[in-house]
């Protein structure tokens, strides 16, 4: 299933895009897409079976309805959890060496927007830039898992991030990553969560983004230093992950920080696209904030 939230900032409306691409109202059956319903098997099943039979009211796409909008596809967000630099290209690119454990970092889940909402260049930023990442949201707790196969077991499902990063705040000014990665609208996430069960590799997703309409990242999830399952595993002996928390997994080589000098770090009103394959397509325009 294709699972996201639609309407205006803070009211958004629970919705699937059907096999015929049509956005269905999921209103009447669950009263949003957050822990409560990917924790819950039942709920689930209800969800599947109305849309199998047929059941589900068409939501139309416009203002009228409330579904001009596409927000994140998912409500009440527990923690966010980035591996940094989990790429083999992408260490290349900016002369790290690969990692002998995942690089973790946080992100607050405010910083969390819209597949296509604004995103703010926070004032003062020299070195704004984009990341194409596979994110990854939990469906059931998981704490000390042994294997990957126990990790996959807890995924509910898929989407697109955009781990949007300040570079200089995050590198430049000293202590830890978090002040370049926490701004706020840093994370558009969206648009939609495709359940695990229409993923059945995740180490086998194209992933591409363009700013300007020019491409700048154009990889695969199968370059992944750590794979999902990895990921999953690893960070469930560090901290307990529970049904809603998202993880977003690295993003491969492309970025402005990889680039040659003059590095075409993001300005006002610069446009960043991206995708990844099956999980949709996100745009956003860029403004100072």
């Amino acid at each position: 299933m294709k699972l996201l939230r639609v309407g205006s900032a803070g009211t958004e409306r629970p919705a699937l895009l059907d096999e015929d691409n049509t956005l269905r109202d999921l209103s009447g059956i669950v009263p949003d897409i957050d822990a409560g319903l990917l924790a819950d098997e039942a709920a689930f099943g209800r969800v599947r079976e109305a849309a199998a039979a047929g059941r589900l009211p068409e939501l139309a796409a416009g203002a009228e309805t409330g579904a001009a909008r596409v927000g994140p596809p998912l409500s009440g967000i527990g923690k966010v959890v980035c591996i940094g630099l989990n790429f083999h290209d992408h260490a290349r690119e900016t002369g790290a060496a690969i990692p002998k454990e995942p690089i973790v970092f946080m992100k607050a889940p405010d910083t969390v927007v819209g597949p296509d909402d604004t995103v703010l260049i926070p004032r003062g930023s020299e070195k704004t830039d984009w990341e194409v990442e596979l994110a990854v949201v939990i469906g059931r707790t998981a704490r000390y898992l042994a294997s990957h196969e126990e990790a996959l077991a807890c995924v509910a499902g898929y989407a697109i991030a955009n781990d949007v990063s300040e570079r200089a705040f995050q590198i430049d000014r000293g202590g830890q990553w978090d002040k370049g990665k926490n701004c706020e609208t840093f994370n558009p996430l969206g648009p939609w969560l495709v359940t695990a069960d229409e993923v059945p590799d995740p180490q086998a997703l194209t992933m591409r983004l363009w700013v300007n309409g020019e491409i700048r990242q154009d990889g695969t999830s199968a370059d992944q230093i750590f794979p999902v399952a990895e990921v999953v595993r690893y960070l469930s002996h560090f901290m307990t992950l529970y049904p809603g928390d998202v993880i977003s997994t690295g993003t491969p080589a492309g970025v402005a920080m990889g680039q040659p000098e003059p590095k075409p770090y993001l300005r006002e009103g610069d446009v960043v696209e991206l995708e990844i394959a099956g999980l949709g397509r996100q745009r956003q325009v860029m403004k100072s904030a």
